[in-house]
């Protein structure tokens, strides 16, 4: 091979990378899709945890839904008031505070208070064993089976597994809702922060039943209803359900439910621990 068919063969191959080049550019050009200048803007205030608690698959698309106007922009829960008042001065818009608030996990049927049908040796998931037989091995099927699925799905840290109950970490806690959605029994709510008076139990059985399965759990006696002063308690399926617009937290329900099914809570710091 001489000099000029080198020169030749390099001179072919860098004309068709050139052509290509500017086949690709002017393609890039023609085909491109608007990108919205909002959107990069709202996701540089977004925290970037991509916990999907505001709907959409992560971030990105949260940003791009915001910018479009198909989605809130207090949807973030995990960025809260503070994330929320800076996607709305982007796109020139004002939001309202509100109230914090928390994942609940209404069950206080640990160990010690509780009783099982068998013992459970299976896949360490709540879904899982919530196949079997009665729902899993706790005798009340309504409660919580302590397998941690929950805690899995939970990208912040912000619960635990204590003496075979779910425990949320307030403090921790964005309210992202993934863990609602992870538990097979319905036991995880999302409540107000600030409204310590909390129903412990899920269990939909009649009061006989209750006691048998959980020293805890709610048997629809209704002493807190007459109890209250503010009308705040409801009760559905044989179960008592605070309404936290009425509820002024002054513990008489506390006080007077015989079983101890409504709590009345203190915050659960970082630093305590399951024995």
């Amino acid at each position: 091979m001489n000099i000029m068919t080198i020169v030749y063969s390099i001179a072919s191959i860098g004309g068709l990378g050139l052509l290509f080049g500017i086949g690709l550019g002017y393609a890039s050009k023609k085909f491109a899709v608007p990108v919205d200048p909002k959107v990069p803007l709202i996701r540089d205030v977004l925290p970037g945890a991509n916990c999907g608690g505001c709907g959409y698959a992560g971030c990105d698309a949260f940003a791009k839904a915001v910018a479009e106007g198909d989605a809130n922009p207090e949807g973030c829960p995990v960025g809260g008031i503070k994330v929320a008042q800076q996607v709305a001065d982007i796109l020139g818009l004002t939001v309202e505070e509100k109230d914090p608030t928390t994942a609940f996990v209404k069950c206080n049927g640990t160990c010690e208070h509780s009783q099982n049908h068998y013992k459970y040796y299976g896949i360490q998931d709540c879904n899982e064993a919530a196949l079997l037989p009665g729902g899993g091995s706790k005798s009340c099927s309504y409660g919580c089976m302590g397998l941690g699925s929950c805690v899995k799905a939970c990208p912040f840290d912000a619960i635990e597994i204590r003496n075979g109950v779910a425990v949320v970490i307030e403090e921790k806690c964005t309210s992202c809702g993934n863990c609602v959605e992870a538990c097979p029994k319905g036991l995880i709510e999302i409540v107000p922060l600030k409204n310590k008076i909390r129903v412990a139990c899920n269990s939909e059985d009649k009061g006989k039943e209750v006691r048998s399965n959980c020293e805890v759990g709610c048997i629809g006696c209704r002493m807190c209803v007459r109890t209250c002063e503010y009308d705040a308690i409801d009760f559905n399926n044989q179960l008592a359900h605070i309404n936290y617009e009425k509820c002024t937290q002054c513990q008489a329900c506390v006080e007077k439910c015989p079983t101890n099914a409504i709590l009345g809570l203190q915050e659960v710091k970082v630093e305590e621990k399951a024995n």
